[in-house]
C-alpha cells in the first residue's frame, strides 16, 4: 500500500507482491526491481537473528515440488526443441525473436498470459476450491517461470496472477490428478474458441517459425529429425526440472506415444498461424531452398535420377506458374489461395516429368530400357544413356534394405522413458536402484542371446540416400543422358513419347472426401506405384499424398486439353 509508483508499462497503480519480495502490476504483470523495505518500529539493537527464510527451508523439507502450470511445461518442451534445431545449423534469430514472439502471441490470444483472465475462467477456479482449505488470500507469482524463459534477453513470462492466486487455492485437490496446477482443468475446459496446446503442436510452431525464416528445412525433414531423436519430442518430460512434479494426467498432455504425422502437423500450423492473426510471410523466391526448382535438384539427386531431368522439372514448373512467389507463400487465413507442401509439390512434380519422358505403364518405359542398354553395349563413346531397369533394381535394392531397417526401428523402439519418474525424495534412491537394476539384467540376457547392440544415433543428414560418381559398379545415374528418348523440335528437346495417361479425369472435392484423388495400388501400373513409394519413403508420408498432387498439376498442365476433349478419358496427346 506505501508503494504508490506508477508502473512503467501501463501506468496504473495497482501492485502486488511476489514470493522473492519484488512488486509485480497485477494489470500488466510488469515486474519491477523494487524489493519491498520492511520497517519494524520494535527492533532491538543488540538483539542476535536467529532464523532466516524460514519458509523456504520448510520448502525443502517437505519436498513438494513447485508450482507450476501446463503452459510452462510447453513452454520448456519448445525452448528444448529451439536449441536443437540451433543446434542442426538453424539461425539463432529462431529462438529469441521468432519463435518467442509466437509463443507469447498465442498465450495472449489463448487467455493464458499478457491479458485479463475471463471472468468465467476465475469463477470456475473459483468454484472449485470452495471445499478446499483456506489458505493466504495474498496473490503469489508462479516461481518456475522465469526459470523457463523461451527467451534469455527479454522479459519472462509472466501469468496472470489473479488466477494464480485462484488455482493455487484448487492445487491441493487436484494434486491427486495432476502434478501441475491446472492440469485436470486443461483437459476439462472447452477448447472450441481457441487452440489447445498439445505435443504435435510444438513441432507445428517450429515449423511456423523456420518456415517464416525460410530456413532450408522441410517439414518432411523436421519430422525425421525428431524420429531420429535430434530434436527432443519423445519423453520430453524427462528435461523438465526436478521440482516440476508429473504424474496422472500431465503424464497424458506430455507424454507421446506415436509418431508425429505430417499432415496433422500442417494442419495445426495453417490452424496456428490463422489463430494467431500473423501477417504474409515472407517471400518464397527462387532463390530460397523452398521453392520447387531448388527441392526438385535436391530429390532428384536422392533419388539416383539423371542431372538432365532438372531442365524438365523446370520447365513443367514455369508452364504451370507453379513458381511464383504468390503461389508459394503463405498467407493465413486466405481460403481462396491453396496451402503449398513444398517437399511434396517437388516430389509430384518429378513423378509427372517421369510420366512425360518413361509414360510408367509397365511397357513403355521397358522398351526405352532395352533401347538404351543395347546402345550402351555397341557404343561406348560419350556419356552413357539413363537405362531405367537398370535404375528401377539399384533404387528398389537400397530402398528395401532402408525400409526394413527402419521397419524394425521403429518395431524395437522403446516408448518408456529413460529418466525414472518419481514424486519425492524419499522414493528417488529406491526408484533409481530399482531402473539401474532393470538396465543390467537387459545386458546381461542380451549378452547371453547374442543380441546386437543398439547403434548410436546417426549423425543428422539432409539426404537420406547417397550416390557418388565415384562409385566403380555403376550404380549412380546422375550423369546419365537423356538422348535416347529426346528429339529436336523447333529448336527445342521434346519426348519421343507421344502419349500421357492422366491418374485421375475429375479431382474430388478435398473437403468432403479428404483427398483430391483415390489411390489404390491394384489400380495403377507398378512402375508409377514404385515411384510413389520411393518418394513417400524419402518424405515419411502416405503415397496417396503425392498422388493427389501429381493429380492437381496433371489438371494444371493438361487443362486446356481436359476442357476441349473431354472424351478422352485416360489418354491425352501432348
Amino acid at each position: 500500500r506505501d508503494f504508490n509508483e506508477r508502473c512503467a508499462q501501463c501506468s496504473e497503480v495497482n501492485w502486488g507482491l511476489t514470493d522473492g519480495g519484488r512488486f509485480y502490476c497485477r494489470s500488466c504483470h510488469n515486474v519491477t526491481e523494487i524489493t519491498r523495505e520492511v520497517v519494524n518500529t520494535d527492533f532491538i539493537s543488540n538483539a542476535r537473528i536467529q532464523t532466516i527464510s524460514k519458509g523456504l527451508r520448510k520448502q525443502e523439507k517437505t519436498d513438494e515440488g513447485c508450482e507450476w502450470y501446463v503452459c510452462e511445461g510447453f513452454q520448456l518442451v519448445l525452448k528444448k526443441q529451439a536449441e536443437a534445431l540451433e543446434a542442426l545449423g538453424v539461425c539463432r534469430q529462431m529462438k529469441d525473436d521468432i519463435l518467442c514472439n509466437f509463443w507469447r502471441r498465442y498465450l495472449q490470444k489463448s487467455k493464458q498470459a499478457y491479458c485479463n483472465r475471463p471472468a468465467a475462467e476465475t469463477v470456475k477456479a473459483l468454484s472449485v476450491c470452495d471445499s478446499s482449505t483456506d489458505v493466504d488470500s495474498e496473490p503469489e507469482r508462479p516461481s518456475l517461470l522465469h526459470l523457463l524463459s523461451l527467451s534469455e534477453s527479454e522479459g519472462d513470462l509472466q501469468t496472470d496472477c489473479s488466477f494464480a492466486s485462484s488455482t493455487s487455492k484448487v492445487s491441493e485437490s487436484t494434486s491427486v490428478c495432476s502434478g501441475s496446477v491446472d492440469g485436470s482443468l486443461y483437459l476439462m475446459k472447452n477448447q472450441k474458441e481457441k487452440l489447445r496446446m498439445t505435443m504435435p503442436m510444438t513441432l507445428s510452431f517450429c515449423y511456423m517459425a523456420l518456415l517464416w525464416l525460410r530456413e532450408p528445412m522441410t517439414l518432411s525433414d523436421l519430422l525425421r529429425f525428431v524420429v531420429e531423436g535430434h530434436i527432443p519430442y519423445f519423453n520430453v518430460f524427462q528435461h523438465f526440472p526436478e521440482k516440476m512434479k508429473l504424474c496422472g494426467l500431465d503424464l497424458k498432455i506430455f507424454c507421446v506415444e506415436s509418431w508425429p504425422v505430417y499432415e496433422e502437423v500442417y494442419k495445426k500450423m495453417l490452424e496456428l498461424a490463422a489463430f494467431l492473426d500473423l501477417p504474409r510471410f515472407p517471400d518464397i523466391t527462387d532463390s530460397c531452398f523452398l521453392h520447387p526448382d531448388m527441392l526438385c535438384m535436391k530429390y532428384l539427386m536422392e533419388a539416383n535420377l539423371p542431372d538432365e531431368l532438372h531442365n524438365w522439372t523446370c520447365r513443367v514448373v514455369k508452364k504451370i506458374c507453379i513458381g511464383e512467389a504468390d503461389f508459394l507463400t503463405l498467407v493465413p487465413g486466405n481460403k481462396s489461395t491453396r496451402n503449398v507442401k513444398y517437399d511434396v509439390l517437388a516430389a509430384a512434380v518429378i513423378v509427372v516429368v517421369l510420366k512425360l519422358l518413361f509414360l510408367l505403364d509397365d511397357h513403355y518405359e521397358w522398351l526405352l530400357s532395352d533401347f538404351a542398354e543395347e546402345r550402351n553395349k555397341n557404343n561406348k563413346e560419350g556419356g552413357p544413356y539413363f537405362e531405367f531397369k537398370k535404375w528401377y533394381k539399384v533404387i528398389k535394392c537400397s530402398l528395401d534394405v532402408e525400409q526394413k531397417k527402419l521397419d524394425e526401428e521403429r518395431a524395437k523402439y522403446l516408448w518408456r522413458c529413460e529418466k525414472p519418474l518419481f514424486y519425492s525424495a524419499k522414493k528417488k534412491s529406491k526408484v533409481l536402484k530399482r531402473r539401474q537394476m532393470v538396465v543390467n539384467l537387459q545386458n546381461q540376457f542380451g549378452k547371453l542371446s547374442g543380441s546386437v547392440q543398439p547403434a548410436e544415433k546417426p549423425n543428422p543428414s539432409s539426404f537420406q540416400l547417397s550416390w557418388s560418381e565415384e562409385n566403380t559398379d555403376g550404380s549412380c545415374f546422375h550423369g546419365h543422358s537423356l538422348k535416347g528418348i529426346l528429339q529436336e523440335k523447333c529448336g527445342l528437346l521434346t519426348a519421343m513419347n507421344p502419349d500421357y495417361w492422366l491418374c485421375t479425369v475429375k479431382l474430388c472435392n478435398e473437403k468432403l472426401c479428404g483427398h483430391l484423388a483415390h489411390y489404390r495400388e491394384v489400380d495403377f501400373p507398378q512402375s508409377y506405384h514404385f515411384v510413389l513409394r520411393l518418394f513417400s519413403f524419402l518424405l515419411r508420408i502416405q503415397p496417396s499424398y503425392i498422388h493427389d498432387e501429381v493429380c492437381v498439376i496433371e489438371h494444371k498442365l493438361f487443362n486446356k486439353k481436359l476442357c476441349k476433349k473431354p472424351k478422352y478419358n485416360t489418354c491425352l496427346r501432348k
